[in-house]
């Protein structure tokens, strides 16, 4: 009975995760003291069900959880391929994907089919998790340095402050009946968090968790409880379709940036900003209708691109040829076998190292990476180091299969735009 109840209780806090058709937008920052304008709107997710929660991974990935094969797990978006890739291959749903501090590992609420809701760590080499917090229900959270966890946790029927100090694994209560929503506040030493203990006006506060003092900052917009920092002291919201920005101590309330709505968002879920401040994430909800008006808005848009592209004397063969490698890896770490087998010219062969054919022929191929795929369910690959030279794109490949991880160097050879050979060192 005990575990049919935590079941509820996690259920209950976890229906935002997976409701609602949300997406992944991605708009340049222009900030000065008088305005805040975005531009260069792009949808990252284009997927049909639930892309939430967004973060910056570095300057060039971006993290959120997307749905596949019914599933929500951890996607990274590379800006510079315009491409997606997954980081892990659980059976439970993955929400909440932010980078550890000063770790090559990437943290996410897991929610696996039991019921059982705890805090992970994922390793971005091998995809292999770790339980961070044992025994703690965590719905959201934030990092406040590579040791210290901020969390709402799940107690009862209400979502409780607590600090996690990972080296002791002790964990301090600060404040109850929290929201969703927890920052570190830039140039400072504070956690921001939304309070909702008065139902009639809810509050952001600061949190200093070496000292546990609690602090008010700001009062929400009704009902609204997600908030991003731009600085120290500009905070933006949103509410259905406008953002919104606070500036402290010269903004008596919020005031509207812009209507989104033209960008095909109804309702904004989550934000998030780069570190410079010239980059906004924003997942927001969206109709059915929009959905397919975008998707063939953006496939137009990119065909007009690349074909403007290939007749540009500053389009290399070199990046194309990159891209097309980029592309193949991540349909080879999605077990995709028809996207992987696309990249491949019909007559390709694949050699061991120095010149032993393995396969000639694309049906040959196909069959050996078919029974890869179906059998190898933890299969994932990580470039460590790539070298474009001419025609050749030559990785240097960590790989997860069943358990085991190998090393490998493989060798492509691009004509006309397919893969015609691969040639492989392990």
């Amino acid at each position: 009975m005990k575990q049919f109840f935590l079941i509820l209780c996690s259920l209950f806090f976890t229906l935002g995760f997976s409701q609602s058709n949300t997406e992944i937008f991605l708009f340049d920052l222009e900030v000065s003291s008088s305005k805040i304008e975005l531009k260069n709107a792009k949808n990252l997710s284009n997927n049909e069900g639930y892309d939430n929660q967004p973060s910056f991974l570095n300057d060039r990935y971006i993290l959120f959880a997307s749905t596949r094969n019914a599933q929500t797990d951890i996607a990274k978006y590379d800006v510079r391929y315009d491409s997606k890739s997954w980081l892990n291959f659980s059976e439970g749903g993955e929400y909440t994907p932010l980078k550890v501090p000063n770790k090559n590992e990437v943290s996410a609420v897991r929610l696996d089919k039991d019921g059982k809701q705890r805090l992970y760590a994922y390793n971005m080499s091998n995809g292999e998790s770790t339980e961070l917090i044992q025994d703690m229900v965590v719905a959201y959270y934030t990092w406040f340095d590579n040791n210290t966890i901020i969390s709402a946790v799940i107690e009862g029927d209400d979502l409780n402050l607590y600090a996690t100090n990972l080296q002791d694994g002790k964990s301090q209560k600060y404040a109850t009946k929290v929201g969703r929503s927890f920052h570190r506040i830039p140039n400072s030493n504070l956690i921001s968090f939304i309070s909702k203990e008065s139902k009639n006006q809810w509050q952001i506060k600061s949190l200093n968790p070496t000292t546990g003092v609690t602090k008010v900052i700001a009062n929400t917009m009704e009902g609204v409880e997600d908030i991003c920092w731009l600085d120290g002291k500009t905070i933006l919201s949103g509410k259905d379709a406008i953002l919104y920005k606070l500036r402290l101590q010269r903004d008596n309330d919020w005031k509207e940036v812009t209507d989104l709505s033209s960008n095909g968002i109804a309702k904004i879920t989550r934000l998030a900003a780069n570190t410079e401040s010239n980059k906004l994430l924003i997942a927001g909800d969206i109709s059915a209708a929009t959905t397919s008006t975008q998707t063939t808005e953006e496939t137009d848009q990119t065909q007009t691109t690349e074909t403007e592209e290939s007749n540009s004397e500053n389009n290399s063969e070199v990046s194309q040829i990159e891209v097309i490698v980029q592309r193949n890896l991540e349909a080879y770490n999605a077990r995709d076998i028809d996207a992987f087998m696309a990249d491949y010219a019909d007559d390709v062969k694949t050699y061991a190292y120095p010149n032993t054919l393995r396969t000639e022929g694309k049906d040959a191929m196909r069959k050996g990476y078919s029974e890869w795929f179906d059998n190898v369910k933890d299969l994932r690959a990580f470039i460590k180091k790539r070298i474009v030279i001419g025609n050749k794109v030559i990785d240097e490949e960590q790989v997860t299969a069943n358990g085991q991880i190998f090393n490998a160097v493989a060798i492509y050879e691009v004509e006309n735009g397919k893969i015609t050979k691969v040639t492989f060192i392990q």
